[in-house]
């Protein structure tokens, strides 16, 4: 009873965490129409360490965050995870919340596939057609040949890409790096290049609700990661990761409530199919992982009661 308390406080986190992450990425897109991309990003990564230092692991230390072990593939994160951290903010505020959101979802996928060509991991055919479901999904959402593509579509499926790569090569360095340095340090470097950008662009000084919008911003990416973190830790991703298509829910709400973004019917049902082909994914893998450890434990429960044989004399 009490795991299974642990286990649905952790995904409430996780609902809270999305929850907080799409109400961050409405006033990005509310600040883009007023602010550019770079003054907002300088606010919103500025302002989300704050959150990201108090959850900082206290044994870590901060001058320790670019002592990398791996010299090469750290930077490679670096600078993907700010590729993707720009050109979601861009996507954001030039496309609607919900063709964004459908666009990234593709993360997921992008991850199987590049788990199979980089890693040789094994995907089975299930789990293949899910990854055919969500593409089709994202076809029926934007629609490209039938609807004018902008740079945002453009800019989010770069974020999925990026956002993919980066973390296939997480997986790599993940259990030798500090978790200062995987959280802490691609956060400094994406706020390092909003700053040259803002420096060579020039920028513009915000009025008093848009200064409160950007902090605002800032504080919910910040506190939505500490309770991303948290839920991770608190219950199994199995559990966790499909809460991440709650989002969905709440880009067609802020969206209608606030930009006027109300989705057709066809991009309704692609929007149902991304959804359910991602939790479907996420299921297929925990039953796989059940059945293995299942195998596994059978095939030590029957070495265990195999007679060993008198030594031969």
């Amino acid at each position: 009873m009490e795991r299974a308390k642990v286990m649905q406080s952790g995904v409430l986190l996780a609902v809270a965490s999305y929850a907080v992450y799409a109400w961050a990425d409405a006033l990005i897109k509310g600040l883009g129409h007023s602010l550019s991309v770079y003054e907002i990003g300088v606010a919103y990564t500025t302002v989300s360490l704050l959150p990201m230092l108090l959850a900082k692991p206290a044994h870590e230390r901060l001058r320790d965050t670019f002592r990398f072990r791996h010299r090469w593939l750290m930077p490679a994160i670096l600078v993907l995870r700010m590729i993707s951290g720009v050109s979601v903010t861009y996507a954001f505020t030039v496309i609607p919340l919900a063709e964004a959101y459908c666009i990234i979802f593709l993360i997921p996928v992008l991850i199987a596939i590049l788990s199979v060509v980089v890693l040789k991991e094994h995907v089975g055919i299930e789990r293949w057609l899910l990854i055919l479901a969500s593409f089709a999904g994202v076809l029926l959402v934007v629609r490209p040949g039938f609807r004018e593509l902008q740079l945002g579509h453009i800019a989010a499926m770069l974020c999925a890409c990026a956002d993919a790569g980066a973390a296939i090569l997480t997986r790599f360095v993940s259990r030798d790096e500090r978790r200062v340095s995987l959280f802490i340090a691609p956060t400094l470097c994406t706020m390092t290049f909003y700053i040259v950008m803002l420096l060579i662009t020039g920028f513009k000084v915000p009025d008093p609700l848009q200064l409160a919008m950007l902090v605002a911003c800032g504080l919910c990416c910040g506190i939505a990661y500490v309770l991303y973190v948290t839920a991770f830790a608190t219950a199994p991703a199995s559990r966790v990761a499909p809460m991440l298509y709650s989002q969905i829910v709440w880009a067609l709400v802020l969206g209608a409530a606030f930009f006027n973004e109300i989705p057709d019917g066809l991009a309704l049902v692609g929007l149902a199919v991304i959804v359910v082909a991602g939790v479907g994914a996420v299921l297929a893998d925990e039953a796989r992982a059940r059945l293995t450890a299942y195998q596994q434990r059978r095939a030590g429960e029957a070495a265990a009661v195999i007679p060993v044989p008198p030594p031969e004399t």
